[in-house]
């Protein structure tokens, strides 16, 4: 099988160092394109795999990944059309086009899966959303997300759910380095080294995040546990929920949605 990424960023090579490093697929059966000879330089040192400036001739793979950003979409995918063979897997990770674009800009009967990845990609802790087309097979779905899961967590969804997705992952990454960068303020405010309350935020949030999945409580009844009466816990609690950040958040997310769905 090859595999093929037009596209050749960050979230694009995460993609290929978590597929390499699983061992899902071999250097010489991907191959990449991007529109730098720097940039495929790169890739090519760091991965061993083979690039090329040439869209066209990543447009042959067996399964194409579309990972330009959305803008670059419609030029794109121009330029290839004529070249994409048949029973071929096109995936998109670009916000914002959907299934029914993505048709009629490719052809209604090509194979096609739309997905939402994150940048923990990069770490091997990606979630990523996947929503396939009525042409795509069960088996080419699972073929995909055995790549997906190479750097991270793959779940089918529906469409209807993947602005929501966007906001709850896609960018959510962005909303929790501002949450440790501002715990590690506080912390530095107190005293502590910066680098210290780097590593201490950021475990916390990891940790945290680990309870959610590995017990499968609420996360109320988790934060219930922390907060003793009258203790420091709840006190901070307090002033969060004075201050709107279970608000702020909402709206965030919801403003993060709003704009993936008109794009």
């Amino acid at each position: 099988m090859k595999l093929g990424f037009i596209g050749a960023g960050n979230m694009a090579q995460a993609m290929i160092g978590g597929v390499l490093r699983s061992g899902v697929l071999q250097k010489d059966e991907i191959i990449a394109s991007a529109a730098t000879e720097k940039t495929i330089q790169k890739v090519k040192d760091s991965y061993g795999i083979a690039t090329t400036l040439d869209n066209r001739e990543v447009a042959k793979a067996d399964i194409l990944f579309l990972a330009v950003k959305p803008v670059y979409f419609a030029p794109v995918i121009e330029q290839i059309r004529e070249e994409l063979p048949e029973g071929q897997v096109i995936v998109s990770i670009a916000a914002g086009k959907t299934l029914a674009w993505l048709e009629d800009a490719l052809g209604k009967e090509k194979k096609i899966i739309r997905t939402m990845p994150n940048t923990p990609a990069l770490v091997g802790e990606a979630i990523t959303a996947v929503c396939p087309n009525g042409n795509v097979t069960e088996e080419e779905t699972a073929a995909v997300c055995d790549i997906l899961c190479s750097f991270g967590e793959a779940e089918v969804i529906s469409e209807s759910v993947m602005d929501a997705v966007v906001a709850v992952s896609g960018s959510s990454p962005a909303y929790i380095f501002i949450l440790i960068e501002a715990m590690a303020d506080a912390a530095v405010a107190e005293g502590m080294p910066r680098q210290q309350a780097y590593r201490f935020a950021a475990q916390s949030v990891l940790g945290s995040a680990r309870m959610v999945l590995e017990t499968g409580k609420h996360p109320a009844e988790l934060k219930d546990m922390v907060c003793s009466p009258a203790g420091t816990t709840i006190e901070a609690v307090r002033v969060l929920e004075q201050t709107g950040l279970r608000s702020s958040m909402m709206e965030a997310m919801k403003a993060c949605a709003d704009k993936s769905r008109n794009m």
